[in-house]
């Protein structure tokens, strides 16, 4: 262990260099001014991509908001300043909007690019601690990102400004998410490998047991032999559907153990005079969570997959469900 450590004086750092963040960020809410409606607009009516670039801490704080636009329905990705001057300035067209940001806004890569960004015709944002630097004055709409102090001891290392321009840029993309009216089905689409994404772009018939895996039976099977049924296709039901293949009634493990209980030969029992009509079904081309939601509702484990007409065409157990990552 470090001799002069104090632990005490760490947690006082620490809580201090939170609370200067977190009032950094909360002093910008009464700073938006029209400019941040202007640059919403402005990326709304943009027919190309947002550009986001930035030097040094700035750069890494433009990387993560050109990743929240495109995550958010906004296609957009990072161009470092420097590298823009040699050559990938050419990633740029007139039907783009570049959201440039740092803190002084006097950053001498990004002021090298943006004669050349004005006179192609793209616009530009800016998000700069100073309103009155030449990167500020030259943009189309400017966030002002300033801050009172950095929460580093030294006030040096960018911490509370680097904070304030990541808040911006997360209330920019909020705003242009809302007014798309981007909801959670289009976040699943960016998201397709997430929680969110399996559960909203997952259907039923992705995940569905099909042919010989579903058991089935005529409502006048024996009862014996429907057990059969049961048994081997290892579902704890069988389907019962009529001679067009429609499904007319299920019978479970559960209403066996029921019927055990009456006094009567129920080896020899049609299906059909002990089946649960009417039983509960999902179509093949519904999301896979309302197969979820019928489940739950019924406080059931099994369930009838059936196609437009009502056929049979499909089954699910809650461990499908489970096996999917859908619940």
């Amino acid at each position: 262990m470090i001799a002069n450590f104090d632990a005490e004086r760490a947690l006082r750092l620490a809580r201090h260099t939170l609370q200067i963040e977190a009032d950094a960020v909360s002093a910008l809410a009464s700073r938006l001014t029209p400019a941040f409606t202007q640059a919403v607009q402005m990326i709304l009516g943009c027919t190309g991509r947002v550009i986001v670039s930035g030097m040094g801490k700035s750069g890494h704080i433009g990387r993560k908001v050109a990743a929240t636009l495109a995550s958010t329905g906004t296609p957009s990705f990072f161009v470092h300043p420097a590298e823009a001057s040699h050559g990938d300035l050419g990633m740029i067209t007139r039907d783009d909007v570049l959201v440039a940001i740092s803190n002084s806004g006097e950053t001498a890569e990004l002021l090298s690019i943006v004669p050349i960004v004005k006179r192609i015709g793209a616009g530009l944002i800016s998000v700069t601690g100073n309103p009155a630097s030449n990167l500020a004055k030259l943009s189309d709409a400017h966030l002002d990102g300033a801050v009172a102090q950095e929460a580093c001891p030294l006030n040096l290392a960018p911490t509370a400004s680097t904070t304030a321009a990541l808040a911006l840029g997360d209330a920019l993309a909020m705003a242009v998410l809302d007014a798309r009216g981007f909801g959670e089905e289009d976040f699943a689409r960016s998201h397709p490998g997430g929680a969110l994404g399996r559960k909203l772009l997952t259907h039923v018939r992705d995940i569905m047991r099909t042919g010989n895996g579903v058991p089935q039976v005529r409502e006048s099977t024996p009862l014996a032999q429907a057990l059969m049924e049961i048994t081997r296709k290892g579902m704890a039901m069988t389907a019962v559907v009529d001679p067009d293949g429609h499904a007319i009634g299920v019978f479970t493990d559960g209403d066996l153990r029921r019927l055990l209980e009456t006094p009567r030969d129920w080896r020899t029992i049609p299906i059909g005079e002990v089946m649960h009509r009417n039983p509960h079904v999902v179509n093949q081309d519904r999301l896979a969570v309302e197969a979820v939601q019928i489940m739950e509702a019924n406080r059931i484990n099994q369930l009838l997959v059936v196609d437009g007409d009502g056929r049979l065409v499909g089954a699910l157990h809650i461990h499908d469900l489970t096996r999917a990552k859908v619940i």
